[in-house]
């Protein structure tokens, strides 16, 4: 079973960071926000990859949670990044099965991609781009990425 770290609450199960989530939703419910999901890896011994999930309360703060995974696996630049995509995608349908079963169909999951017009991975922008847009949800690259090149990336190291 998979876990996430949150900073304020320590380790929580899948269901308790959704419970989290909603219970920080209806604590201000006129208020706007947007679920993110996004991962990043590092290289060093093995492969750690981490996918966070962001709760933004426009204008007014945001709380997140991670999942660790180290993988001993050797992938190209190119499979690293679909791979990336692939884990926030099944996180992100996961939330939005739980969202849709407890009446909260209304909000939207954006999936953060460490991609970027800069950089090496500007070939990989349009396919990975058509991934997640295919799936239904929206994508953002960098520098709007930030739930996969910020939030992600500080707990990768």
């Amino acid at each position: 079973m998979q876990y996430f770290v949150s900073p304020t609450k320590g380790r929580l199960s899948l269901n308790q960071v959704f419970t989290d989530i909603m219970d920080y939703v209806h604590e201000d419910p006129e208020c706007h926000y947007r679920l993110i999901v996004g991962t990043d890896s590092q290289i060093g011994a093995d492969t750690c990859f981490v996918t966070a999930v962001v709760i933004h309360r426009v204008g007014r703060g945001a709380r997140y949670y991670y999942a660790r995974d180290h993988q001993r696996t050797e992938r190209s630049l190119k499979q690293r990044i679909f791979y990336e995509a692939s884990k926030s995608l099944e996180l992100a349908s996961q939330l939005a099965h739980k969202l849709s079963e407890n009446g909260h169909s209304d909000l939207n999951i954006e999936i953060h991609l460490d991609v970027g017009e800069n950089g090496r991975t500007k070939e990989l922008i349009r396919d990975i781009i058509g991934m997640i847009t295919g799936t239904g949800f929206e994508a953002r690259i960098k520098p709007d990425a930030y739930g996969a090149s910020k939030v992600a990336d500080k707990h990768t190291r």
